[in-house]
């Protein structure tokens, strides 16, 4: 769910959403009305650009909420989801109200709220045709931004990073359910991936040849975290899942963070998997839809504008052995979301919606162009990160 400052229509009049038929319009409307929103809905129009849910923006003559329907292919169990969510905000809510997070500096910072139905104050509803929906509050005066416009802007979105896992930090990870198994383990995806192949043929085509070749050379690295794990050396800890870069809120007019939204995959996992998300769709000028291919270069001045403010604020969340993984987090993850577009391409575009049907391996295309200039950069990004370790 993607938010913008003049997304809502305005005033008390009641307004048709573009695009949508009457039935569609009633159908929503009637979702809506099932949530204890605040006041008579005027308008519902479609927000965001997400892969994976649909998310409509609800106007009332009060405030603006958040109404999006749940992919159950994706999210087998969401009433995991939701309990999660609501779980998340009781303990944000309160580490919020404490004295102790002086690293927040009285700036402002927003989680959305869960909004229950009205029948039996669930945290969801199910409609007539067997959606599974839910209600947020919607984060006012803020916008969100596909390609980082500014090193100020950069530093600002590590900073909001920094400041969800400060947040998070004392949540306890068996207190929170792991709602997609397997989410980043990424010889998981490479396991699936070996399954795609066996299924479907790869395409005659030289991107889907060189997207073989690129998986096939990097297979032994795909386990570089799971094996640091596994040795102890990265501890499970309650993460975002999913903080790429438009999933960050910044203020309307300031530019400052204000909230990181998006919370269906949070669960317990590695802070690195956050890290190295943020580092790889924050770093790339160009944004995960480009097509020219050849210009895809991972940012090393945006990489280091991020990792100051994220740790300004979480530093003291690290070991010393941790921040050395920081350079092999981003590498990997872009591996990973490019392993994961296309194996979805091979599998017919099931999980990642796409427009037309080589999205996803133009996708996984640019996500590997991105691992590859991380990769051609290893040695000065690691020069970074050490620079930035305290003394």
């Amino acid at each position: 769910m993607k938010q913008h400052p003049d997304s809502a229509a305005a005033g008390n009049t009641t307004t048709t959403t573009p695009g949508l038929t009457t039935d569609q319009e009633g159908a929503l409307r009637a979702v809506a009305a099932a949530f204890a929103i605040d006041g008579e809905v005027l308008a519902i129009t479609p927000l965001g650009s997400g892969n994976v849910n649909h998310t409509f923006l609800v106007q009332t003559a009060e405030r603006r909420y958040v109404l999006q329907r749940l992919n159950t292919e994706v999210f087998r169990q969401p009433e995991l989801v939701m309990g999660n969510l609501q779980h998340l905000s009781a303990h944000v809510q309160s580490r919020l109200a404490e004295a102790s997070t002086s690293w927040l500096s009285g700036r402002r910072w927003e989680l959305p709220q869960v909004v229950c139905n009205r029948a039996d104050g669930q945290a969801w509803h199910c409609c007539a045709s067997g959606g599974f929906w839910r209600t947020l509050t919607h984060v006012d005066d803020a916008r969100s931004v596909d390609v980082i416009e500014t090193r100020s802007q950069a530093r600002e979105l590590g900073w909001g990073l920094g400041v969800f896992h400060q947040l998070i930090s004392d949540l306890p990870v068996d207190t929170l359910a792991d709602t997609l198994e397997g989410f980043h383990i990424t010889p998981r995806y490479l396991e699936d991936y070996h399954r795609a192949l066996v299924r479907t043929a790869v395409p005659d085509t030289d991107l889907a040849r060189a997207c073989v070749a690129f998986i096939r050379e990097r297979e032994g690295f795909v386990s570089v975290l799971e094996r640091a794990k596994a040795r102890g050396e990265l501890p499970l800890r309650p993460i975002h899942g999913d903080p790429k870069i438009n999933n960050m809120l910044l203020d309307g007019e300031s530019g400052a963070a204000v909230a990181l939204i998006d919370l269906d995959t949070v669960k317990p996992g590695l802070l690195h998997y956050d890290i190295g998300d943020c580092l790889r769709s924050c770093c790339n000028r160009l944004g995960e839809e480009t097509l020219d291919f050849e210009a895809v270069h991972f940012d090393l001045d945006l990489a280091a504008a991020i990792l100051e403010g994220y740790l300004a604020v979480a530093g003291d969340l690290l070991s010393g052995t941790e921040r050395d993984y920081i350079t092999d987090a981003a590498r990997l993850i872009s591996f990973e979301l490019g392993l994961r577009f296309f194996s979805d391409h091979l599998a017919g575009n099931r999980y990642f919606r796409a427009e037309h049907p080589d999205q996803n391996l133009h996708r996984a295309v640019v996500q590997f162009r991105l691992t590859a200039s991380i990769e051609a950069q290893e040695r000065e990004l690691r020069g970074l990160v050490a620079r930035l370790q305290p003394a």
